[in-house]
């Protein structure tokens, strides 16, 4: 997974000069559950199926350029490996801020199921 190209994506789009922001999730396997547990990977599900219908939605808030999403094509997952990249691109921070937190929850509610494997 390479943040920069998508970034370098997102500058050829036809229509960057809207564009006053650029944010970027980069998910990784967390050494730790949230009950503070060590993890030692993950099993990873992805409906990849889902994910242009969500992009398409939130492309319509106000103020979004571009929306880009890579996800891992492993399905074992160690701790330290990327998941996902999202990449949000739009005119005004708060603009941008909703629509990232909004595109990083669609992800991991619908597109994306995770297991995780302790010891």
């Amino acid at each position: 997974m390479d943040q920069n190209r998508l970034i370098e994506q997102v500058k050829a789009h036809p229509e960057f000069d809207r564009v006053g922001m650029i944010l970027t999730h980069h998910g990784v396997v967390r050494g730790t559950s949230r009950d503070g547990r060590a993890v030692s990977g993950i099993s990873l599900q992805v409906h990849r199926d889902q994910i242009e219908g969500i992009i398409e939605f939130e492309k319509q808030s106000s103020g979004i350029v571009e929306i880009l999403v890579e996800i891992t094509d492993k399905r074992e997952l160690s701790v330290g490996d990327d998941i996902m990249l999202i990449v949000v691109a739009g005119d005004f921070r708060d603009n941008v801020l909703s629509c990232m937190a909004r595109m990083i929850d669609s992800v991991k509610q619908i597109v994306t199921s995770k297991t995780e494997y302790f010891g």
